[in-house]
């Protein structure tokens, strides 16, 4: 199981990839894709079926034997985006002695210093010219090979580096691309890069290349360490490591009474405020045309919704053993020890008491621990997509997710049987 994960990470260095290989492992599992633009059609129980929003989120649905009206549906919902580093267009600066950077805008809250001294890459997107001006193509982009360098300054050149050093986000972080060898050259490094890496799935010609949404990424091996292998150590584990456990649920579970949702969202990072993202009402649309074409009104959707139970997948901070001070006395989840729900006063997150346990019952009948996360109150916390999607579709649900270190590193660290309790317990909530 583990071997899989790692394979789907390296597999996946940014969420345009990430919702691709997603994709093709629900279609592999017989799932079909849908066009939104198009009628949905007859709905009928275990019908399985996938859509997708701008490339980067995706909502898969197996419709259960009951209707929505009286059964209601389960959700797991993720995000497929990272803190990373965005390529700005008119990237290349040229520097003296025919150095190239390429001038970067940072995405979401990554550990910057993490980026720093090991070898990256760029993955994303290009637009393609096609016959439809309002309809383009797109043509995913992963450079397989180290490509780009952020360096440090020397030690020397900074005497005060160890002493903690406040980054410009402008100056500090943008990566060495490459050096020109000729005039022909300047200018074009980057596009000459585009052009060679996408010419290995189809021809395209400078003139063909409208844009791109392009980032950096690490192009080190996502692997497991410690005595017992027990450890996973890998790039963005926030937030494809819930992605990938419950797109493993679904595929292994069962048809059952309740129809089983897998919503997996983009820009969570950001704020979550996108077409694509949990602020958006594309899936609460979706969720009404199946309930629609299952009864003939929008009265179902409404009553599936208070039957609904959603559980919001995203990573939760473990005790870290250098820094007890930072963490909740009697709240702080460990490696290892299960699915950690997450609380928070202020309703950062959705779960409340009934909600954590109904979640808690779920990890009880699947013989997996569960854990408690609560910010010490000396210490301000994150939010998650749970209560952005609970305000426009007023679920039920709970926000929980796996205990990792080092969040929003360039590198961070999960567990194995964090990964494996969950799946399990993911897989038996869509089975219920």
């Amino acid at each position: 199981m583990i071997n899989r994960l790692l394979s789907f990470l390296d597999a996946s260095p940014v969420n345009f990839l990430a919702v691709k290989n997603i994709a093709d492992m629900l279609e592999a599992g017989g799932f079909r894709r849908l066009d939104p633009c198009q009628p949905l059609g007859a709905v009928k129980a275990g019908d399985r079926f996938f859509v997708t929003k701008n490339d980067s989120s995706i909502y898969a649905f197996r419709i259960g034997s009951q209707p929505l009206a009286e059964a209601g549906f389960h959700m797991i919902c993720a995000h497929s985006d990272s803190p990373t580093f965005r390529i700005k267009p008119n990237a290349e600066m040229l520097c003296e002695g025919g150095l190239v950077k390429l001038n970067t805008e940072v995405y979401g809250g990554p550990i910057m210093s993490t980026w720093f001294d090991r070898p990256l890459t760029l993955a994303g997107r290009v637009i393609v010219r096609s016959q439809d001006v309002m309809r383009p193509d797109t043509m995913l982009l992963h450079i397989k090979r180290p490509l780009l360098q952020i360096s440090n300054l020397a030690i020397h050149f900074n005497r005060q580096v160890n002493d903690g050093v406040k980054l410009s986000r402008q100056k500090d972080v943008l990566p060495l691309l490459g050096q020109i060898t000729s005039q022909l050259e300047a200018g074009n490094l980057l596009l000459n890069v585009i052009l060679e890496e996408l010419g290995k799935q189809r021809p395209v010609s400078r003139e063909d290349i409208l844009d791109f949404d392009l980032y950096l990424a690490d192009t080190a091996s996502a692997c497991t360490f410690g005595v017992h292998n027990e450890f996973i150590s890998s790039g963005r584990l926030d937030d494809l490591s819930m992605c990938f456990a419950g797109l493993e649920a679904i595929l292994a579970a069962a048809d059952s009474d309740t129809t089983q949702v897998l919503g997996i969202f983009d820009n969570e990072e950001t704020g979550s405020q996108t077409k694509q993202g949990a602020g958006s009402p594309f899936l609460s649309y979706m969720l009404r045309r199946i309930a629609l074409a299952q009864s003939g009104t929008e009265e179902a959707y409404y009553q599936a919704v208070e039957r609904a139970f959603m559980i919001s997948a995203d990573n939760a901070h473990a005790w870290h053993p250098n820094y007890p001070e930072k963490y909740d006395p009697t709240n702080h989840p460990m490696l290892g020890g299960g699915p950690v729900i997450k609380f928070n006063a202020a309703q950062k997150y959705a779960s409340d008491a009934a909600s954590a346990a109904v979640f808690a019952g779920i990890c009880a009948k699947a013989g997996v621990p569960c854990q408690r996360f609560v910010n010490h109150s000396d210490v301000a916390g994150g939010s998650t997509l749970g209560n952005i999607l609970a305000s426009s579709i007023p679920l039920r649900g709970v926000d929980m997710g796996n205990a990792i270190l080092a969040m929003h590193s360039c590198r961070e660290t999960g567990s194995v049987r964090d990964h494996e309790y969950c799946v399990k317990v993911f897989t038996e909530f869509y089975n219920m």
